[in-house]
């Protein structure tokens, strides 16, 4: 079905804003989140529809790598299926070294395992404290957020335990994820340096606590007052969380005469799908989600494409839309 793969990782520059619509809970619009984990997303749908917006110019190869418009979408599918943006790396606020980069075991395993069905090489094994212990994070010798044996993330204190595949997992994420370029080499420096692994209950916590809520007003025009009822608040991923999605690619699903000439002639089609991609977004910033008009959702992207074919799956498909 899919014979190449690729990474997205997303980089957030400004808190991002990708909301789930209205709720009575505490805050009035909050971010998408997983079901089963509570962990925050980026649906693939608001995804795939920046990416479709920042490659546009080129009508013919547009919608033969994301699918023709609404009204012709019977037409034939994309060439490219986009995942879902998951959360990798969550900025905590931190008693020593002002913030850490925290994760846990199950992102890891998760991220490694998508990372292999894409065809990356990963050379290390996603660790964590013991299911049982929820007092102690794994840290790099030498790591720069602890203070007297502890890590203090926000009001929570755990017992620091140095890890040498911590700064293995730190280099690997340098090297790959992280955005490139000069402005960014503090940030890659400084991560193994910030990079803590926490139990799993206290990652969920985090990141389902520890985003930023915004208040918004709307002022009267007349009076210069907030108007009454427009107070409203809105839940951000904070700045400097890192997030990845999978790009799958396949062959294009329109006749030969259909392609533009450069594609006709090429020997592998579908890595055509995958530079056409590329070279839309690799090293761009992109603005993601809402409050767009207030610098909100400004993400830096890097694209890795993985060695070889894909390992996804194969085979026919059946019930629900394609």
């Amino acid at each position: 079905m899919f014979d190449r793969a690729a990474i997205l990782f997303l980089y957030t520059e400004t808190p991002l804003h990708a909301g789930s619509g209205t709720s009575l809970g505490i805050v009035d619009l909050p971010i998408q989140r997983e079901r089963t984990t509570g962990y925050p997303m980026i649906q693939a749908s608001g995804l795939k529809g920046c990416l479709r917006d920042v490659a546009a110019g080129d009508t013919q190869k547009v919608e033969i790598v994301f699918g023709p418009e609404t009204q012709r979408a019977s037409d034939h599918a994309g060439a490219l299926s986009v995942g879902d943006a998951r959360v990798l790396l969550f900025p905590v606020r931190s008693l020593a070294g002002v913030f850490a980069w925290v994760t846990s075991q199950n992102v890891l395993a998760r991220f490694k395992r998508e990372a292999e069905m894409a065809g990356l090489q990963v050379n290390w094994e996603p660790i964590g404290p013991a299911p049982t212990d929820d007092g102690t994070a794994f840290v790099a010798n030498g790591s720069g957020v602890v203070a007297n044996g502890r890590v203090v993330l926000e009001e929570f204190a755990f017992t620091a335990q140095e890890n040498n595949t911590v700064a293995d997992i730190a280099k690997w994420f340098q090297d790959k994820a992280m955005p490139q370029g000069d402005e960014y080499t503090y940030w890659r420096e400084s991560l193994e340096k910030r990079l803590v692994i926490l139990p799993e209950n206290a990652f969920r916590d985090f990141v389902q606590l520890s985003t930023e809520v915004i208040a918004r007003v709307r002022i009267d025009d007349t009076k210069k007052t907030v108007e009454r009822g427009a107070l409203w608040t809105e839940e951000h991923l904070p700045s400097e969380t890192l997030l990845y999605a999978t790009l799958f690619a396949s062959k294009p699903r329109v006749k030969d005469d259909e392609l533009p000439d450069d594609w006709k002639q090429a020997n592998d089609r579908v890595e055509k799908i995958l530079e056409f991609v590329r070279e839309a977004v690799d090293g761009k910033r992109l603005q993601l989600g809402g409050d767009a008009t207030v610098g909100r959702g400004i993400v830096k992207v890097r694209f890795v494409e993985g060695q070889g074919q894909a390992q996804a799956t194969s085979g026919t498909q059946t019930g629900g839309q394609p």
